[in-house]
């Protein structure tokens, strides 16, 4: 009777080796998987080498979102953009500038999409005010209005490679005379925008820059260096002859 529990206690000691041995080994069932409840927390994945696939694609979409952060001088018009016009009033357009090297600081860069002309149905665009996009077969004449213009007008002014200021209807009346003096400029058009979120928006075909006033030096820069701008399939192509009698 006592030589069996010695032989007894052996045996269990040798069950919990052969357990502790499993562990180690990581616990896989007979095909060769890790068995559900081995503690990976749900929605996370290992590679071979050990590594955090889930954190991989986070930082692969991270990367990618910085690097989807274009600056205006490495954009190009997009392949769906047609850059094939018929000159306005039979002229040869105007000479197109490259996008600057050294923008306005906060500046944005928008996708390209497709500038095609739309003519007897709405076009809903992503930002207000627009940036790109289809739009009317004609254009907004530049210059400065005292009331709104239509989004699919003034798009086809962007265009052509105008640079449209935005304000919103109740800036002080200070601002919107300096405004109003950039509606003499040519390829400017200026108009209030209900909507908006900032007070002074400046845009052009693919760029925008949201201002809180028009004492921002940013804004006559904005101006200098998006007028006629390359990044606009059709700039150069007059922004007159369209609709619209802006305010003198």
């Amino acid at each position: 009777m006592n030589r069996e529990i010695p032989s007894r206690k052996f045996g269990a000691i040798l069950a919990c080796v052969f357990v502790l041995a499993l562990t180690a080994c990581g616990g896989e069932d007979s095909s060769g998987s890790t068995p559900e409840g081995s503690g990976e927390l749900s929605g996370t994945r290992s590679s071979s080498d050990g590594t955090d696939v889930s954190g991989e694609a986070t930082a692969a979409r991270e990367e990618t979102t910085v690097r989807d952060k274009v600056e205006p001088a490495e954009a190009t018009i997009g392949p769906n953009e047609n850059s094939s016009m018929v000159p306005a009033g039979g002229r040869k357009p105007d000479p197109a500038q490259p996008p600057p090297q050294n923008p306005p600081e906060a500046v944005r860069t928008f996708p390209a999409t497709t500038n095609r002309n739309v003519e007897g149905r709405s076009i809903e665009y992503e930002r207000k005010p627009p940036t790109n996009g289809d739009h009317a077969p004609i254009w907004q004449n530049c210059g400065f209005y005292e009331k709104p213009v239509k989004d699919v007008y003034a798009v086809h002014s962007l265009d052509h490679g105008a640079v449209w200021i935005t304000y919103r209807p109740n800036l002080p009346p200070g601002q919107v005379d300096e405004l109003r003096s950039y509606g003499d400029e040519r390829y400017v058009l200026i108009s209030p925008y209900p909507s908006q979120d900032a007070p002074v928006i400046a845009t052009s075909w693919r760029v925008q820059l949201e201002l809180n006033g028009t004492d921002d030096p940013r804004l006559r820069q904005f101006v200098d260096q998006f007028r006629i701008s390359e990044l606009a399939p059709l700039s150069g192509n007059r922004c007159i002859g369209g609709v619209g009698d802006p305010h003198k």
